[in-house]
């Protein structure tokens, strides 16, 4: 799946906006850095972007409000806010404004770039597939992500936990083809250090457990990558 390049940066902290761009441009992005939230806003207007990283503390309009302005002309576009502390109060505030993900600051780079990629790819594949679906069909199995319910035939269906019903729903909506480990950690466990992928493998294996009555239903590991959900005996 093509991941999408083009980026825009709100910071009104220069020199660290100047460091972010070259680093994102080194790892083959095209960045346009503006430094406050009325000059990003007007160059969201003028040009097409796959991905907004916003400072939420600017003067003139803070982030919080360029966020709900960008949604106003585009519902659909990916936000990452970065955040000066943890505060509980701003990570809401700023998911209540519609964004995808939030780093705090001093940023890790290499997890950002780990964050744009997986929520640019998350959004293609919302594109290319009806995530809204309750039901999935998964070889002989039929998945009701409502009612959270994995039926088999001849079988009572096994109740989903919520984590084991939303990872099962993302590796349906990546049928026969790779789901990256770190979209699903960010999309469901919103984190990606070594507690949450071991969680994350914990659940893996419980829905392999629930999966085994279909032979030719298989979660393959896809070492250092991710996971393929194979229903038609796919090699990755």
């Amino acid at each position: 799946m093509e991941i999408n390049k083009n980026l825009l940066v709100v910071m009104d902290d220069h020199i660290f906006g100047l460091a972010l761009q070259d680093y994102l441009l080194a790892r083959g992005f095209e960045v346009t850095l503006t430094k406050n939230g009325m000059e990003g806003f007007e160059m969201f207007k003028k040009n097409k972007y796959n991905l907004c990283i916003i400072d939420m503390m600017m003067p003139y309009k803070d982030g919080y409000t360029l966020a709900r302005e960008i949604h106003t002309k585009n519902k659909e576009i990916p936000i990452i806010y970065l955040l000066g502390k943890s505060v509980q109060e701003d990570v809401l505030k700023g998911y209540k404004a519609d964004a995808d993900d939030y780093m705090n600051k001093p940023i890790d780079s290499d997890a950002l770039v780990t964050k744009i990629r997986t929520i640019i790819q998350y959004k293609l594949l919302e594109a290319r597939r009806n995530i809204n679906n309750v039901e999935f069909k998964i070889g002989e199995f039929v998945l009701n992500t409502s009612q959270r319910l994995l039926h088999f035939s001849g079988k009572e269906p096994v109740k989903l936990s919520p984590k084991e019903n939303e990872l099962l729903k993302m590796l349906a909506l990546h049928e026969n083809s790779l789901m990256i480990r770190e979209l699903a950690l960010i999309k469901i466990w919103r984190d990606n250090n070594y507690f949450t992928s071991r969680s994350m493998d914990v659940y893996i294996a419980k829905l392999r457990k629930h999966l085994k009555a279909d032979q030719n239903v298989e979660i393959i590991n896809v070492h250092g990558e991710g996971f393929c959900l194979a229903t038609e005996n796919v090699l990755v």
